[in-house]
């Protein structure tokens, strides 16, 4: 589950479609006249914030105590309004029309930020850092690369920087049955997928189950879901690779490459990989893999631990969840977390009448009286607290839009913080020892980028040559392309859907990276 932390006003709420000017949003105003900030005869500063939802997120209810509470606290009156989660070209057209909103949620980095601050429409924080600590300490902690001209335009969300959760699972049950240890080596892992397919673990008498599953990449992006054996092979870093004269080139010409998709081959030769993994979503992977048309699958953990195993035990109640490292190659080399490059980014727009109050309420919904606010609610009212020990009111906490079961306020979901970052579990989370192994297991085997950030050319290129490279591996992978001929024409179509434009621009990215250690 993702979290954000965003404010909102309490007293009425209206939800409304949009207009051609406006993102489809669930738009939420309201006053309150308390203040905790600022002189008592200060009136509220009216601040509008336009941002992408969650499509995990509760409805924001009428009269919520939280969104009172966010306004005394900050003496303003904010109108929100929610873009649906990853419509942010609804969020593109409402800036386009001059419809600016005091602080903005978006997608980062990307053509429209760019523009963004080439224009002017959003103004640097910087000269507020001394009203920004938390702000300011996340920047200088490894973001610095997201800075224009020593000029910080936004908080960028860039989670899974220092924790992953993402790694294998497994049937529990079936590797139990079988008598099979966890796969430590690609060898093991290749037979583990053979002996789930071959010896019918879920004991219906058809041969209806693969090895392994996954899902198709998001719009846009690079399908990576089999990446874990390419660096189990040796690939080096996650986005690029070098050649010998030490030039930036693509990862998919580094020899690694090559050995992965033949190891590869060999597992869908042998149908122990879905084939049909190209057509589903994240939710349709689960769904096979709880229904024992899978054994074995890549996804998120921390939270979802007891999500995946819950669902699991719906379908099969004697189903048990497992996970593991990422299988090792020939060298003992693995890996499988990747440190991201893009993220959400929260800015402040021109139209700010008072731009440093705007700052304030981002540094409040990364602050920890922010998070606190949104993850447990009111103390007295949403939860108690004996010393570390919480306890939920969980019927007060209904009447907010609370989660069940101790997890957060409509408004934590998604855009600053996420629940790795700040080991986020609430205490009623019964699985919470295995969550946490989750992490400390998947944090292990981060894969190192080769390039700190996105550059210009791969924001204008990114998804044009992401496309190429999937309908190339897809067809390595099934054996439609002979390997060698293969990636020798994926070299030559990536180039020219603007490969060429990216290399020039990467090798120069690289040369001052370089430079500059």
């Amino acid at each position: 589950m993702k979290k954000w932390v965003i404010g909102l006003a309490a007293a009425a709420l209206i939800i409304t479609a949009g207009c051609s000017n406006k993102p489809d949003a669930n738009e939420a105003s309201a006053t309150n006249s308390g203040s905790n900030s600022g002189s008592a005869t200060e009136e509220p500063y009216e601040l509008v914030y336009l941002t992408t939802g969650d499509q995990g997120a509760k409805p924001l209810v009428p009269n919520d105590r939280i969104i009172a509470e966010i306004n005394k606290r900050l003496n303003i009156k904010l109108t929100i309004k929610i873009s649906p989660e990853f419509s942010y070209d609804k969020i593109n057209v409402a800036i386009a029309s001059g419809d600016l909103p005091d602080v903005v949620t978006t997608q980062y980095p990307s053509s429209s930020v760019s523009q963004w601050i080439k224009e002017g429409i959003v103004v640097p924080l910087n000269d507020y850092f001394d009203k920004l600590p938390t702000i300011k300490a996340k920047l200088d902690n490894g973001l610095q690369w997201t800075a224009v001209d020593g000029k910080y335009y936004g908080y960028p969300f860039v989670s899974g920087m220092e924790k992953s959760n993402y790694t294998v699972q497994f049937r529990q049950d079936w590797l139990d049955k079988m008598s099979l240890p966890h796969p430590k080596t690609l060898d093991e892992f290749h037979d583990t997928l053979k002996a789930i397919v071959e010896k019918d673990p879920d004991g219906n008498g058809k041969a209806d189950t693969f090895g392994f599953i996954t899902n198709k990449p998001v719009a846009g992006d690079a399908l990576t879901a089999f990446d874990f054996v390419l660096y189990a092979y040796g690939l080096p870093y996650a986005d690029y690779a070098l050649n010998d004269k030490g030039e930036v080139i693509p990862r998919f010409e580094d020899p690694a490459f090559k050995k992965g998709i033949e190891e590869l081959r060999k597992w869908y030769e042998e149908k122990l990989i879905d084939p049909e993994y190209i057509i589903y979503d994240r939710p349709t992977k689960e769904q096979k893999f709880f229904q024992s048309k899978a054994g074995v699958m890549d996804g998120p953990l921390f939270r979802h631990v007891s999500r995946v195993e819950g669902s699991l035990q719906q379908v099969n109640p004697d189903g048990k969840l497992g996970f593991a490292p990422p299988p090792a190659g020939p060298d003992g080399k693995q890996g499988m977390a990747t440190r991201p490059k893009t993220a959400l980014f929260t800015a402040v727009t021109n139209k700010a009448k008072n731009p440093e109050k705007a700052a304030e309420f981002i540094e409040f919904m990364l602050s920890k009286e922010g998070r606190e606010l949104l993850q447990l609610g009111i103390e007295g009212v949403h939860y108690t607290k004996q010393g570390d020990q919480i306890t939920y009111n969980e019927a007060e906490r209904e009447k907010d839009g609370f989660a069940a079961n101790g997890w957060s306020h409509p408004l934590a979901w998604g855009n600053v913080t996420w629940p790795i970052d700040e080991n986020y579990l609430p205490q009623t989370e019964k699985n919470i020892d295995r969550a946490i192994d989750s992490v400390k297991i998947a944090s292990q085997y981060f894969v190192p980028n080769l390039i700190t950030r996105r550059t210009d050319s791969e924001i204008e290129y990114g998804k044009a040559v992401n496309e190429v490279y999937n309908q190339y591996f897809v067809n390595l992978l099934n054996g439609k392309l002979d390997v060698d001929k293969g990636i020798e024409e994926l070299g030559k179509e990536w180039r020219q859907a603007g490969g060429d434009a990216i290399l020039t621009e990467i090798n120069e990215e690289y040369k001052n990276q370089d430079a500059g250690k």
